[in-house]
């Protein structure tokens, strides 16, 4: 593959909804451009794109793809590197990742489906992130598809940015051809995506004057040279007419709505012109980072000219085609066999050779110039997110922005021995997928899986199990209960042991009271008189209530907000000892903590769901059958309301399915843990007789 400039790259994102039509969007420009001789199906398997195995199995994109095209622009050769990003809301990371080195994004809509989740959220991230976009409408072969009404649909859902560059020719019901309402001129399909010119059919011509005008009108704002000679009914050339679309394009006032069908590979050659004439290349933007020398902000244009700087976007490790990290060029111009200094880990690495990744080829290289997106492969202490620079000129600039996981299960190793293998394993699919995250909970002595959401998990238990031999099972988590006790009790707990020569003597009176703070597992006092319990035993007496609050008696979870007052007690001079004064107090805990009104206490999370404001009867709804209280409700002034409460934990396994299916998939939620408070008595009362079994179980 041949070297190309700053001016000659477009980085281009595919986003939309799952099943839209973007793997096949991205197969049809290989296949016009010469990567593949024969188009590959997502159907049999043979998609550059999707080439892991899980990809194949299940028919949808799992992770990003890179499939760098050369395409023979209007201005000579551009090299364009499409990024595939998955569809299903479970993968959001790969899409973040993908965003966060794009420079354009096509959204992919199919017209019988219409206007999906899927294509909200690529409208918004491409919001999020300034991104200027166009929309490709595929499916036009379907006889049921109206794409007169999927525009009105775009028009209405996001406003006067949507503009139609294309219009269908239809013959017989057939999708023969297109109107391009830039240079109004007819164009018939030969053979897949080349054309011939035609006459424009009169049913169009109501439609294509609607189109033409609102574009025209959009040329004549950019200037107000322009804007007069609109005025005064004169002509725009074609140059001024794409000159000006490309500038609205760019700052993304204008949305072009393009056409075609992916599956006979019409309409790719008027989305590669598209690309190559209204995308912008990398040095539209500024790469902005901090000069850690300085501690100061630092922006630069993307640039050959200067020391070399890059983002390590993503890490693909593959047992079988090894690690990469990809990272896009931001200035100067990465070369083999160099040393490059990372400037996250303080530390300099070597550079072998250079790839372009194509899906799972790796294609070597000579250099890599600023704005370019590549790979280098066996970086040992490079991981996602890193800045590459040299140690001269230490640059870093920010890492993409990944959604938090608040999906989460147990997960345990079928195969005793393999516990080695499952983490080793897990840690790699970590470094490839940051919204992954596994985490020991040694509390409830359980290992946590965390994801996006629930299909996500089930392909991380798929891969370990295909890629790398080594099985888990998922099962509903514990919960992270806490005993305390409600009113003040005094007991008395006495040891005694008697087994020939010194037997065993401790005897302890204490109060036990509620201390008010739940933060803290117990306090502990003294109020001995008379030297009743002589001081050195005082240090045992603790000891004895300190290991007692790991596991309460009452289902054996940690105890908090306890005090507890050593008041009398008595010794003996012989046969007292500090164990003996250690299990005095157990005694006492344990007959106390019974006796002072125990109960459970639940963790509670604050909850903010956002879903549009459709929605939230059935949100609200919902969570009061999950014992939640709802606090209030804002408005995120983007036609959503973000609902505010308080629910137990475990009242969330699983709310991320049932958000999806009460809101359509386009509800979205963060939780964190608030505080404990006292659980109801149903709850208190199931989760101690499941805990007695439980621990019955262990200890028969």
């Amino acid at each position: 593959m041949n070297v190309y400039g700053t001016q000659q790259i477009r980085n281009v994102v595919l986003l939309g909804h799952g099943g839209a039509g973007k793997t096949t969007a991205a197969e049809a420009m290989a296949y016009l451009t010469g990567v593949v001789k024969r188009m590959g199906k997502v159907t049999d398997g043979n998609t550059i794109s999707d080439y892991d195995k899980e990809e194949i199995k299940r028919q949808f994109s799992i992770s990003t793809s890179l499939i760098p095209l050369e395409y023979e622009g209007e201005d000579g050769p551009i090299k364009i590197n499409l990024l595939d990003t998955p569809g299903y809301f479970d993968f959001v990371g790969e899409v973040e990742e993908a965003i966060s080195v794009a420079d354009a994004a096509i959204i992919v809509v199919n017209c019988k489906a219409g206007i999906e989740v899927g294509t909200e959220k690529a409208w918004e991230i491409c919001d999020k992130y300034n991104l200027p976009r166009l929309i490709f409408v595929t499916n036009m072969d379907d006889d049921h598809a109206s794409y007169r009404e999927l525009v009105i649909k775009l028009e209405k859902q996001f406003g006067r940015k949507i503009a139609p560059f294309q219009l269908p020719i239809r013959e017989n019901e057939k999708f023969v051809g297109f109107v391009n309402v830039v240079k109004m001129a007819g164009r018939r399909f030969t053979n897949l995506s080349d054309y011939e010119e035609c006459d424009i059919p009169d049913y169009v011509q109501k439609n294509l004057s609607i189109a033409r005008d609102a574009l025209i009108e959009a040329v004549a704002e950019t200037s107000e040279e322009y804007m007069e000679r609109y005025f005064m009914g004169e002509e725009f050339t074609q140059e001024e007419i794409s000159a000006a679309l490309r500038e609205h394009v760019i700052d993304g006032s204008i949305v072009p709505v393009l056409l075609g069908s992916g599956i006979n590979c019409q309409g790719f050659r008027g989305l590669l012109q598209a690309i190559d004439k209204y995308f912008p290349t990398p040095d539209r933007y500024e790469c902005v980072g901090v000069d850690v020398s300085t501690g100061e902000r630092f922006t630069a244009k993307y640039n050959d000219d200067v020391s070399l700087s890059a983002r390590v976007f993503k890490t693909i490790v593959d047992p079988f085609i090894g690690k990469y990290s990809l990272m896009k060029i931001c200035t100067g111009v990465l070369k083999p066999d160099s040393t490059i200094y990372n400037v996250n880990k303080d530390t300099e690495e070597k550079v072998g050779k250079i790839y372009v990744l194509r899906g799972k080829d790796a294609i070597e290289v000579p250099e890599l110039k600023a704005g370019d997106i590549g790979a280098v492969s066996k970086l040992t202490v490079t991981q996602t997110g890193d800045t590459i620079a040299l140690k001269s000129a230490p640059i870093v600039y920010h890492k993409p922005e990944i959604s938090t996981p608040y999906t989460y299960m147990r997960y345990k190793t079928v195969n005793k021995g393999d516990d080695d293998k499952v983490s080793s394993a897990l840690s790699k699919l970590m470094e490839e997928d940051l919204t992954l995250k596994a985490v020991n909970d040694k509390e409830n002595r359980q290992l946590l899986l965390y994801g996006i959401g629930d299909q996500q998990l089930e392909v991380v238990v798929s891969k370990l199990a295909n890629r790398y031999k080594v099985a888990v099972e998922l099962s509903k988590p514990k919960f992270a209960f806490r005993e305390t006790l409600r009113k003040k009790v005094e007991v008395q707990g006495k040891y005694k042991k008697q087994s020939g020569g010194h037997g065993q003597y401790g005897d302890v009176k204490m109060e036990f009271e509620p201390s008010g703070d739940l933060e803290t597992p117990y306090v502990f006092e003294e109020r001995v008189f008379g030297g009743a319990v002589p001081k050195n035993y005082f240090p045992a007496v603790e000891k004895g209530i300190q290991e007692c609050v790991l596991k309460g008696p009452l289902a054996a979870y940690p105890v908090v907000g306890v005090k507890a007052t050593l008041v009398d007690g008595s010794y003996h001079p012989v046969d007292s000892s500090e164990m003996a004064f250690k299990m005095a107090a157990t005694l006492a805990f344990k007959k106390g903590f019974m006796e002072a009104n125990p109960v459970l206490l639940e963790p509670i999370a604050s909850l903010k769901v956002t879903v549009p404001d459709k929605f939230t009867g059935d949100v609200m709804g919902d969570l009061n059958r999950r014992r939640g209280r709802v606090l209030g409700m804002n408005s995120n002034h983007h036609g959503k309301q973000i609902i505010e409460a308080d629910v137990p934990m475990s009242e969330l396994f699983g709310y991320n399915t049932d958000l999806r299916s009460m809101t359509g998939g386009i509800g979205e939620f963060e939780y964190e843990f608030s505080r404990y408070e006292q659980a109801p008595g149903d709850v208190q009362k199931k989760e101690v007789e499941a805990r007695a079994s439980k621990l019955d179980a262990e200890e028969g």
